[in-house]
C-alpha cells in the first residue's frame, strides 16, 4: 500500500479545499485501519520499503513482521521489527479503531501523534517546548528542514552538507529542495531530481573523508567548514548548515568550538541543523543542541531498530513562534505533509494542510517508541558499561582478524555530554585477502551471503557448515572511492539499543552471561565473514539489489 488511499490518484494535483477533499476521503482510511498490519507497516514511504515477492523482505533484508532467528548487527542500516514492538503496533491499531467509533479517523489520529510527541519527548528527556515534526524518513524530514530554515532566516539559504559522503544518498537531493525519488510517501508521483516547488536551490557538499590513500576523517574539517560559511555569506545568502552526529562510519564534524565560533562571526545568518539521523548522541549531548537554537534530525530506526522509516524533526522552543508566522509555505512541500506531522501549536501552519494520516508512519513510530522507551528504562550505569565492554571485544576481534581492517571511527571523547555514547557502536572495516583489499563487487557479494543459509555453499567441515547457515545482517556497505578511482567498499558491524534492553538484567551476573552472548555471536559472524571471503563467489549468493552501493 504505497499510496494513501484519500480519493486522490499519484501525480494528482492538490485539491484547492483541503477540508473538503479530506471529508470525502474519511471513508476510505478507517477501511485502510483493517489492512493487514505487515501491510500497512510498510506503507506510506519510499519504495526502498517495498517488499520482495519471493523473499518477503526489503532492500535491507528486513521483513515487517518479527524474525528473531536472524541475528541484527546492521542497526547503522536497518532492522527487522522485535516481537514487542510488533505487539504494540498492533495494540495501538486496535485502540485507534475503538476512538474512531466516537470520533473521527483525522481527530483520533492527530491526537495519538500528539501523544506520541510527548512519549518521545519524555523518553529523550527534552522540554515541552520543543516542538516535533513527524515524517516518512529521515530524508523527508530535510525537506521539513529546509522549508524552516527558509522561513526562520526570511530568504532561500544555500545548504551546507558537513558529511555529503557519508549522510543518505538522498541529501545530495533534499540538500537543494529536490525530488529524492519517484514517488512520494503520500501517493504523488513526482520526477527524481525535479524540484520541489518552492523549495529548490543550491547546496555545497563537504565531504569528511581524507584524500589520502587510506580510510580516514580529513583533519581540517573545521577549517573547511569555516571556508564554506565564510564563502556563502560574502555572496550574500545565508547559510543551513547541515551537521554531522554521526556518519554511517560514526564521524561527527564540525568541532564544538568552529560552531562557536560561526555563531559569534555571522550571528543571525546561519541556521544549524544537526544530522543526528543514526541517533547514537546522549541526551544531554542533544538537549545541548537544542538549547543552542539548532534544529536536530532523527529517526526511530537506526540505533533505536525501530523499523525504517520514522523520521522526526526536534524544533528548539525559539523558533516555533517564527516559523508558525511564516506566510508562504512551499507548494511542493504539500505533495509530502499533512496535517498530523506538524504539531498541534503550530495552528496557523497546519491549517494549511489537508488531513491526511499517513498510518504506515504512525505504526513504525509506535514500533520505534517502544524501543526507545526499553532502552531508556535500562539503568544508565549498565547501558555505558555494556556499550564499553561491547565495542572492546569487537576491536580486539576485528584487529585478530587477517581477513578485516578496521577504519578509523573517527569517534571523538570529547567529554560527559556524550554519556554511554564516548564509547563506539559503529565499527567499520574492509575485508583483505592476501592482505590486499578485496573489490567492491566481492564485498557486496559477501554482505548479501552474511543474510543467507550459505550451508550448502561451504564444503569445509560439519562446524563450518553449521557457521555459513546462520543468518546475519550487518551494516550495508558504504561505497568509497580510492584515489586511484576504483571503488572500495566499507562493511559495519553495529550495536544497537536492542542488544543493551535484551542483555540487561538486575542479576549482575546473568547480565555478564548476556553480553557475553552477544560477542560470542559477533564472533560467529566474523568467523562466516571469513569463510564466505574464502569460498563464496557472486554467483553464489543472492541477487544483488537495486539500492545497494
Amino acid at each position: 500500500m504505497r499510496r494513501e488511499r484519500s480519493g486522490m490518484s499519484a501525480g494528482a494535483s492538490r485539491p484547492s479545499d483541503p477540508e473538503q477533499a479530506s471529508n470525502s476521503a474519511s471513508r476510505y482510511r478507517l477501511r485502510d485501519l483493517f489492512t493487514p498490519l505487515d501491510t500497512l507497516l510498510v506503507s506510506g514511504g519510499d519504495p526502498r520499503l517495498a517488499l520482495d515477492p519471493i523473499d518477503r523482505v526489503n532492500v535491507y533484508g528486513c521483513t515487517p513482521s518479527p524474525e528473531p532467528e536472524i541475528w541484527n548487527f546492521a542497526s547503522s542500516t536497518a532492522a527487522s521489527i522485535s516481537q514487542a514492538a510488533y505487539d504494540r503496533a498492533a495494540l495501538a491499531r486496535e485502540e485507534l479503531m475503538h476512538k474512531c467509533l466516537f470520533d473521527e479517523v483525522e481527530v483520533a489520529f492527530d491526537a495519538r501523534c500528539e501523544d506520541m510527541r510527548d512519549e518521545l519527548r519524555g523518553h529523550l528527556q527534552l522540554s515541552p517546548r520543543v516542538d516535533i515534526v513527524f515524517s516518512p524518513s529521515g530524508t523527508d524530514t530535510q525537506l521539513h528542514a529546509l522549508f524552516l530554515a527558509r522561513a526562520v532566516l526570511g530568504v532561500p539559504p544555500v545548504t551546507i552538507v558537513v558529511g555529503a559522503d557519508q549522510t543518505g544518498s538522498g541529501t545530495a537531493y533534499t540538500a537543494r529542495g529536490r525530488h529524492f525519488s519517484t514517488m512520494t510517501a503520500s501517493g504523488f508521483a513526482v520526477r527524481k531530481d525535479g524540484a520541489v516547488a518552492g523549495l529548490s536551490g543550491d547546496s555545497i557538499a563537504l565531504p569528511l573523508r581524507d584524500a589520502g590513500p587510506g580510510i580516514a576523517m580529513r583533519p581540517d574539517a573545521d577549517a573547511v567548514v569555516l571556508r564554506a560559511v565564510e564563502a556563502t555569506i560574502a555572496q550574500g545568502a545565508p547559510v543551513l548548515l547541515q551537521i554531522m552526529d554521526s556518519s554511517k562510519l560514526g564521524w561527527r564534524a564540525p568541532s564544538a568550538a568552529c560552531l562557536d565560533e560561526i555563531a559569534r562571526r555571522w550571528p543571525g545568518k546561519v541556521q544549524v541543523l544537526v544530522d543526528a539521523c543514526q541517533a547514537r548522541l546522549g541526551r544531554r549531548r542533544l538537549r545541548s543542541y537544542l538549547d543552542r537554537g539548532y534544529m536536530v534530525l532523527i529517526t526511530g530506526s537506526k540505533f533505536f531498530g525501530g523499523p525504517a522509516f520514522s523520521g522526526a524533526l526536534l524544533v528548539p522552543k525559539g523558533l516555533s513562534r517564527l516559523i508558525d508566522r511564516a506566510g508562504g509555505i512551499a507548494p511542493g512541500l504539500f505533495e509530502y505533509a499533512g496535517r498530523c506531522d506538524w504539531p498541534q501549536a503550530w495552528i496557523t501552519l497546519r491549517s494549511r494542510f489537508e488531513r491526511r494520516p499517513n498510518f504506515g508512519q504512525w505504526l513504525r513510530w509506535e514500533a520505534a517508541l517502544t524501543e526507545i522507551g526499553s532502552y531508556y528504562a535500562v539503568p544508565g550505569a549498565f547501558r555505558a558499561k555494556a556499550l564499553a565492554e561491547l565495542a572492546a571485544g569487537i576491536d580486539c576481534m576485528i584487529a585478530l582478524s587477517p581477513a578485516l581492517q578496521a577504519v578509523p571511527s573517527g569517534h571523538a571523547k570529547v567529554g560527559v555530554d556524550d554519556e554511554e555514547f564516548a564509547q563506539a557502536t559503529i565499527f567499520p572495516f574492509t575485508l583483505l585477502r592476501d592482505g590486499r583489499p578485496v573489490s567492491n563487487a566481492e564485498t557486496c557479494a559477501v554482505h548479501r551471503a552474511l543474510a543467507a543459509d550459505m550451508n550448502g555453499e561451504i564444503s569445509g567441515s560439519a562446524a563450518d557448515r553449521q557457521i555459513a547457515a546462520q543468518r546475519c545482517l550487518i551494516g550495508q556497505p558504504v561505497r568509497l572511492e580510492r584515489p586511484d578511482g576504483s571503488p572500495q567498499a566499507v562493511l559495519r558491524l553495529c550495536v544497537g539499543a536492542r542488544l543493551v534492553t535484551e542483555a540487561w538484567s538486575a542479576d549482575a551476573t546473568q547480565a555478564q552471561r548476556n553480553v557475553q552472548h552477544i560477542l560470542d555471536r559477533i564472533a560467529h559472524v566474523l568467523v562466516k565473514i571469513e569463510l564466505l571471503l574464502d569460498r563464496v563467489t557472486g554467483a553464489a549468493v543472492p541477487k544483488k539489489s537495486a539500492f545497494e552501493v
